[in-house]
């Protein structure tokens, strides 16, 4: 079986991850109003929470940091290769099945732009679990020589 993961979709992948990191606090604060419900917290949850926040942010950033920089090294099929692509592959695929399973119990605000933004999220997080599965199976398939 061959697989070919062209480097511009990894890129295309790591800018989406970027943008997401940068979008965060927006959605945060505009669609979800976010800020008023962590409020109601008492303040050591409220520290938690904002940590956690920082802690996705940012993980979506270096991970897009990572695909544009070092792009050729995710396809190492080497440990280390195999280890990063399966722990992003994780975090997105967790991320995709979330989605599914929970957040259509909510409503998002009816403006028309944020129904719009809310497809293309979720197409994007969708894209970000496709493209590191196909990097780890890749990584698999060369390290274990299952060709």
């Amino acid at each position: 079986m061959t697989l070919n993961i062209p480097n511009w979709l990894i890129i295309t992948g790591g800018i989406g991850q970027i943008f997401t990191a940068l979008i965060y606090p927006y959605i945060r604060h505009q669609v979800f109003d976010w800020y008023n419900d962590v409020k109601q917290l008492k303040p050591l949850n409220q520290e938690i929470a904002k940590t956690y926040g920082r802690y996705i942010q940012g993980l979506n950033f270096s991970f897009g940091l990572i695909a544009i920089v070092l792009t050729s090294n995710l396809k190492e099929q080497s440990e280390l290769a195999i280890a990063l692509t399966g722990l992003i592959a994780a975090y997105w695929v967790g991320k995709v099945l979330t989605q599914i399973a929970y957040y259509p119990m909510y409503d998002i605000p009816k403006k028309k732009i944020f129904k719009i933004g809310s497809y293309f999220m979720n197409c994007l997080f969708v894209l970000f679990a496709v493209v590191y599965s196909l990097l780890l199976i890749y990584n698999c398939i060369g390290f274990f020589n299952l060709n």
